[in-house]
């Protein structure tokens, strides 16, 4: 009797331990969820890699806590081909949801800081401009009052750009209380800001500060070179004088 009784607890204690292993999903059930009106965390991962076996592990220990303070489903995709949609740089990718709109999480593999970052972030930190709101709002000609802004030129033809969705998302949740994070789509709603700016394809960064703008030319799409530009990295390169709005002559 004390054996029965003592395999029937292992195998509780088991099945316990299976129960608290982050959900698999593939790419076809990844998608249901992430059209669907839930919030979703998804830790991208692939099989032989030690630091996506640490994220799997910390992302395991706090989902409780990730589900219950963000409202959040929470799973992991292996090997996934969508991946690089949100992450260029691959496995491993934490990437929260908000109804749709992804944040990549960037930062050290700590509970606190994962916890803290998401929700800090349960609404989107990156303005929308256009031509119709943009002098209104940046005031990038006068340098007044608006603050510092680092704008994301993108358009729907450019590859590139949208899969840089989510990493300019985690520099607007990062700088948010720093500065302005925007993005424009400089072929349709902001081609003539665009033009102005001298702004001749996508992707394109530029930094307004102070009358004064800065074009970010690396080729470093990630958060921490984007976030490093605007704190301090813009020091480093040519600024130039924003151009001024053009008068109805010149248009």
């Amino acid at each position: 009797m004390l054996h029965i009784v003592s395999v029937v607890i292992i195998a509780l204690s088991l099945g316990c331990a299976v129960g608290q292993d982050l959900r698999r999903v593939d790419d076809t059930e990844l998608i249901q969820l992430l059209t669907g009106s839930s919030n979703v965390v998804v830790l991208f991962n692939k099989n032989n890699c030690q630091r996506c076996v640490e994220y799997e592990n910390m992302v395991t220990k706090i989902r409780a806590q990730l589900e219950e303070t963000l409202s959040a489903i929470v799973v992991q995709s292996v090997d996934s081909n969508l991946v690089s949609i949100y992450d260029p740089s691959k496995e491993p990718a934490l990437v929260f949801f908000r109804r749709g709109i992804p944040i990549l999480y960037h930062g050290e593999i700590n509970d606190d800081e994962i916890l803290d970052f998401f929700n800090d972030n349960l609404e989107p930190a990156v303005k929308e401009l256009s031509d119709d709101n943009f002098e209104h709002l940046t005031q990038a000609s006068s340098g007044a009052t608006t603050g510092d802004w680092f704008i994301f030129f993108s358009s729907a033809e450019c590859t590139v750009c949208q899969r840089l969705y989510a990493v300019w998302e985690s520099v607007g949740g990062k700088l948010k209380r720093k500065l302005n994070i925007a993005r424009m789509n400089s072929l349709e709603s902001g081609i003539s800001t665009a033009t102005r700016l001298g702004v001749l394809e996508a992707p394109a960064f530029i930094f307004l500060r102070q009358g004064k703008m800065y074009k970010y030319s690396a080729k470093q799409y990630s958060p921490e070179a984007f976030v490093q530009f605007a704190e301090k990295g813009y020091t480093q390169s040519h600024p130039q004088p924003v151009p001024a709005i053009p008068s109805a002559v010149d248009l």
